[in-house]
């Protein structure tokens, strides 16, 4: 996905029972982000979620 780099927020499709929510990229490697979660309940919880769950750039 084009514009994923350190710095910028996404938005994660929901997983699990974990919904949709803002994440903030902290690097990207090659199949994965890693950072921490923005807004939903697993607020200020650093992950690496796999690239296919990015939904799109956040543009507030």
């Amino acid at each position: 996905m084009k514009g994923l780099v350190e710095g910028v927020t996404v938005v994660l499709r929901a997983f699990d029972d974990v919904p949709e929510h803002l994440f903030l990229i902290h690097s990207v490697e090659e199949d994965c982000v890693t950072g921490v979660a923005l807004t939903g309940p697993l607020t200020g919880a650093y992950g690496e979620p796999p690239i296919e769950l990015i939904k799109s750039v956040h543009r507030p």
